[in-house]
């Protein structure tokens, strides 16, 4: 089968399209053959080197298709089902991929494969940032930093369907409509965003901020924090935080800091089931769109990074084998 490899660390130049041999599924595996994989700025720090990767490396996470082959043991799967799965290691940039059974979802008539593919990484991750990180209740203000990418567009919606007052920061001019399109009742600049989230709360600041940039945003992100607020950096798109010590919390109002991720929020069988539940039910009503803005052949996997990182992408975007 062909897919996506990396012999080297660097920029989207060292992305290679190549025949690669997949090995029947083991037992508890499954095979997909996929119709849709994801592109998540994790895989262009794994690229880059920002996340460690054993080369030569394949990419990818999170993809959807049609089970062709299931290995011993498997019982609740079946070839010609439709499914989407979330799993290492990063092999998803492929023409398909063995998966372990347990990490693969089937998926409800509702939900498309190219949807479905597009939201599992950010839709079960804006479920647990908004139910278990920080359980947002109604009447609540929270901050999303990068509120017109692809997380930030769900947390949005989703947390506007919870009651929250939704506050967005955006990199640039031009993604401010994007935002307000998808649930922020305020959108503000990176540069002072931290003024103007006390200006709209009266200087009372916020019980959560939700932060994928990083550095760039690190800092304010903690002075528009209420007393005993949660700042959940759960990214660092813009490189990694200056250091802070556990006195400047304390001094800041009592913060919490935490660095949530997916594989720990979804470890078990039961978790996943439940946060991907809970994802497939708030699509299904509407609640939550799910756009997919960018498509690119498989193939294109290097010009569809160089988007990415040249910010010309807003939304999803989505490879197609």
């Amino acid at each position: 089968m062909k897919a996506i490899r990396f012999h080297e660390i660097g920029g989207p130049e060292v992305l290679r399209f190549e025949d690669v041999e997949l090995a029947p599924p083991a037992p508890g595996e499954v095979r997909v053959r996929h119709t849709a994989v994801a592109l998540n700025f994790r895989d262009i720090l794994v690229r880059r080197g920002q996340h460690a990767a054993k080369l030569p490396s394949g990419l990818g996470t999170e993809s959807a298709g049609v089970i062709e082959a299931v290995g011993a043991g498997v019982t609740d799967i079946a070839i010609g089902d439709r499914v989407a799965t979330v799993c290492r290691p990063d092999c998803a940039y492929a023409e398909a991929r063995n998966a372990p059974a347990m990490r693969v979802l089937k998926l409800p008539p509702s939900i498309d494969e190219r949807t479905a593919a597009s939201m599992m990484v950010r839709g079960l991750t804006a479920r647990y940032l908004l139910h278990a990180t920080y359980k947002v209740k109604p009447g609540d203000t929270i901050v999303i930093h990068a509120a017109a990418g692809g997380v930030g567009q769900i947390v949005s919606q989703w947390a506007k369907h919870l009651g929250a007052t939704v506050i967005g920061t955006v990199g640039s001019d031009d993604k401010i409509a994007v935002a307000k399109a998808h649930g922020c009742d305020h959108v503000f600049a990176y540069h002072d965003f931290s003024k103007r989230v006390r200006e709209v709360t009266g200087g009372k600041g916020v019980p959560v901020v939700y932060d994928s940039v990083g550095k760039l945003t690190f800092r304010g992100s903690l002075e528009c924090l209420a007393p005993r607020g949660v700042l959940a950096s759960f990214g660092e798109a813009s490189g990694d935080p200056e250091p802070i010590t556990a006195r400047e919390l304390g001094n800041l109002g009592s913060l919490y800091v935490t660095h949530p991720s997916l594989i720990d929020y979804t470890a078990t069988r039961a978790d996943l089931l439940e946060t991907a539940n809970d994802l497939f039910a708030v699509v299904a009503s509407g609640a939550v769109k799910i756009e997919i803005n960018h498509t690119y052949p498989l193939s294109e996997a290097a010009q569809a990074h160089r988007d990415v990182e040249g910010r010309k992408t807003t939304g999803s975007v989505v490879l197609i084998p």
